[in-house]
């Protein structure tokens, strides 16, 4: 296997990887850990379809809605909106002046939701992927 397919396969392995780690984190009630890993999810499984759309290596960025534009991914309003409220996930967890704040507002029923919504937002993107 060269090395393009071995990157692209390490990204939606990985995607899979974290988004069951989310789950854990869920059940263990670390609800901040459980998005920032949501967010791990999307971001991979999306450079996954960079590489796949463009054959080229994504880009180091985590913006997710910008991932899905060089994707070309035809992106609903709500699917745009989902996509930079996880975006925030990654930021949020990352820098120790804004990690408390987030910290509070991750309650179970906040987390439970946006884990939903990252689960849905994967299972959309599976399909975007037709190399099972």
């Amino acid at each position: 296997m060269d090395q393009f397919k071995k990157q692209l396969n390490f990204w939606k392995t990985s995607s899979k990887r974290n988004l069951e780690t989310a789950e854990v984190l869920l059940e263990s009630k670390r609800f901040d850990s459980c998005l920032y890993f949501c967010h791990l999810s999307i971001e991979k499984f999306l450079k996954c379809l960079v590489m796949y759309r463009t054959n080229k290596i994504a880009p180091y960025i985590h913006d997710l809605e910008r991932l899905a534009i060089i994707a070309d991914l035809q992106l609903s309003d709500e699917h745009t909106k989902q996509l930079k409220t996880i975006t925030m996930f990654n930021i949020s967890t990352r820098y120790e002046d804004i990690k408390f704040s987030f910290y509070k507002k991750c309650t179970e029923a906040y987390t439970k939701k946006h884990f939903i919504i990252s689960k849905n937002l994967y299972l959309w993107l599976e399909k975007q992927y037709p190399i099972k």
